[in-house]
């Protein structure tokens, strides 16, 4: 028995073994029939194919990482739909990626198979730079990633770095991996930015973050931070920064003050982009100094110690005592008398900072009841929580509301605090995804102005001969109006040039042709000419076959009639037939044709030469004017 044909996508992609499983998606190895080369063929999970608002997601961020094209990131090549029928007859279609196959293994794996867990610090530098060059490439193009993670970055065979699924993290939505805000996929708990766990809107500045804490996991073997996903939103948020040498003091003090500046909790006080961190990654491995930035943000967070201050003394390996000894421990072992000292002499100051702080207080506090501000403008909820003695903290996130519509408050309303605390207030700053506007028929200025209105820009713009719109006006869009697209996105459009594509219509009727014309939006002149062509027949056409500007006269010489021939009955002949010479009789047996008879009865002597030509006449009649 023959095995089953291999299940075909797109007509050219056969389906193989399946190499990868997600909590959305399955992984499968394919072959390009067309092409003959191994691919790798992301398939939708069919129960979140019926989901509108994901395929519509999926479907957009599949044609933008499409674009992309750099060394470190894995390639898409294709993309499409699978019809199935289902059993009850219902069809569905089940989106697909096809990507470039590598033969290698993802950070996750590799990780998990090294004995210690990490990597060596200068092969982890070079990983995690060749990361940021590809984010550095997919933020100029307008990608951001949002789910860096050991998962998605593959080692190939030969060493090189090969970063996965950009773009998706928007669309697959992990419930067990990923934290959400409004339906919108926010990357992986443990890799998340501070921004993000907060339901913010990200930017390049996020994926500096998350790979932060890549570099940290690929040192020390474990994140940043570990629990629970609750927790590590909190952590993320407002815990104290980690350094990579607190867990191995093996880590080289530039790696230390590289991962902390990119773990910093305020994206502005991050690295300004990928480059820029990656830049500082080459500089470590090529031995030279790395920027100030990183080390003065890392030795202002230590109370301005040196970066060796962090970490152990070296121990001199000729001491017997200690040789053996981890390091963690020989530096407990070390300094546990000189933290004794420290803390003795820190209680006295502690005691009297207490009395101080004590003595500060007034013995009444003025408590105020937090007022409802939820559902309110922004304007309002401020000024009301003004008016209550306290002050208002504002934080824009992405919602389906109102822009400006105040989404939460914390803490809830009638809950008792000091004057002068702070509220926490989220308001809407619109939704992810807006629909594109009706701009067809709209100037191309007129038209831009509409589309940034909507938070969208336009793309790419062609023109186009139509007699549909006037030049310089809208024929159409890409996303077409009312569709569903996320914000920032480019619209391309397709202007008219003002021009039309006119035909050789010479040879045809002119009642076929009008209509033609006129749906042209062309002007037409039909001056006409005697012709043996039936009439109505196009003779010549000005201008010829072409392109002409809208409203142009286009004029067919059409043919017509010839001239009629009417024959008339001439004067009677002079030449009777009986008065007929002998030279007549001699030429014809017969009496001549042109002779005629008289109204009277007597003949008309006919004319003295033989020809009839003289008996008729004529006459041309001008035919009617068309």
């Amino acid at each position: 028995m023959s095995a089953a044909a291999p299940r075909l996508l797109g007509g050219r992609y056969e389906v193989g073994e399946l190499i990868g499983r997600g909590g959305m998606a399955e992984v499968h190895l394919g072959h390009d029939t067309r092409l003959g080369r191994p691919v790798a063929i992301k398939i939708l999970r069919t129960d979140h194919a019926r989901d509108a608002a994901f395929l519509g997601r999926f479907r957009r961020e599949a044609q933008s990482v499409a674009g992309l094209n750099h060394r470190s990131i894995v390639a898409v090549y294709d993309s499409g739909e699978d019809r199935r029928v289902e059993s009850g007859g219902a069809t569905l279609d089940i989106p697909y990626i096809v990507m470039e196959y590598v033969d290698g293994l993802t950070l996750r794996e590799l990780l998990n198979e090294s004995e210690t867990g990490t990597l060596e610090p200068y092969e982890a530098a070079r990983i995690v730079q060749q990361v940021l060059e590809a984010l550095d490439y997919s933020h100029d193009m307008g990608i951001v990633h949002r789910d860096i993670k050991p998962g998605n970055v593959m080692i190939a065979d030969d060493g090189s770095v090969k970063v996965m699924d950009f773009g998706i993290a928007r669309a697959i939505a992990d419930t067990q991996a990923t934290m959400t805000q409004t339906q919108a996929v926010i990357g992986t708990a443990q890799y998340i930015s501070p921004e993000q766990a907060r339901g913010e809107t990200v930017d390049k500045r996020s994926d500096v973050y998350s790979t932060g804490c890549l570099l940290f996991e690929l040192l020390t073997g474990r994140t940043p931070y570990t629990g629970e996903p609750i927790s590590l939103t909190y952590q993320h948020v407002n815990a104290d920064i980690p350094l990579p040498s607190s867990f191995d003091p093996s880590v080289p003090p530039e790696l230390d003050a590289i991962v902390h500046h990119s773990l910093t909790k305020d994206r502005d006080e991050r690295y300004a982009d990928a480059r820029a961190m990656a830049e500082d990654l080459g500089a470590f491995r090529g031995g030279m100094p790395i920027s100030p930035a990183a080390t003065d943000k890392l030795d202002a967070a230590t109370t301005a110690l040196p970066l060796t201050a962090l970490r152990a003394e070296p121990v001199p390996r000729d001491d017997p005592e200690t040789a053996s000894m981890p390091a963690a421990q020989q530096r407990r072992r070390g300094g546990g008398l000189g933290w004794l000292m420290a803390a003795l002499l820190l209680i006295p100051i502690a005691l009297l900072g207490w009395f101080a702080y004590d003595a500060s207080q007034g013995p009444d506090i003025v408590q105020v009841s937090v007022p409802r501000v939820v559902g309110s403008t922004e304007d309002a909820a401020v000024a009301k929580l003004k008016q209550a003695g306290l002050t208002p903290d504002t934080e824009t996130v992405t919602d389906d509301a109102a822009v400006g519509t105040v989404l939460t408050q914390d803490p809830r309303e009638g809950t008792q605090v000091p004057e002068g605390d702070t509220v926490a207030i989220q308001v809407s700053g619109g939704p992810d995804d807006v629909g594109v506007p009706s701009i067809v028929g709209m100037e191309k200025g007129e038209a831009t102005r509409a589309l940034e209105g909507a938070g969208l820009a336009v793309g790419r713009v062609t023109t186009e001969d139509s007699p549909d719109q006037q030049g310089n006006h809208v024929i159409s869009s890409s996303p077409a109006a009312a569709e569903s697209v996320a914000k920032g996105s480019k619209v391309d459009l397709v202007i008219a040039s003002g021009q039309v594509a006119l035909k050789d219509y010479t040879g045809q009727q002119i009642d076929d042709v009008r209509s033609d014309i006129f749906g042209l939006k062309l002007k037409i002149k039909e001056p006409t000419r005697s012709s043996a062509e039936a009439e109505g027949t196009i003779l010549e056409q000005s201008p010829g076959a072409g392109t002409i500007k809208q409203g142009s006269t286009v004029t067919f010489v059409v043919a017509k009639e010839p001239a009629q021939t009417v024959t008339t009955t001439s004067s009677p002949s002079s030449t009777s037939s009986d008065t007929t010479t002998p030279s007549d009789t001699s030429s014809t047996s017969e009496p001549s044709s042109t002779s005629t008879t008289s109204t009277s009865g007597s003949p008309t002597p006919s004319s003295t030469e033989p020809s009839s030509t003289k008996s008729s006449s004529m006459t041309t009649q001008p035919p009617p004017s068309p």
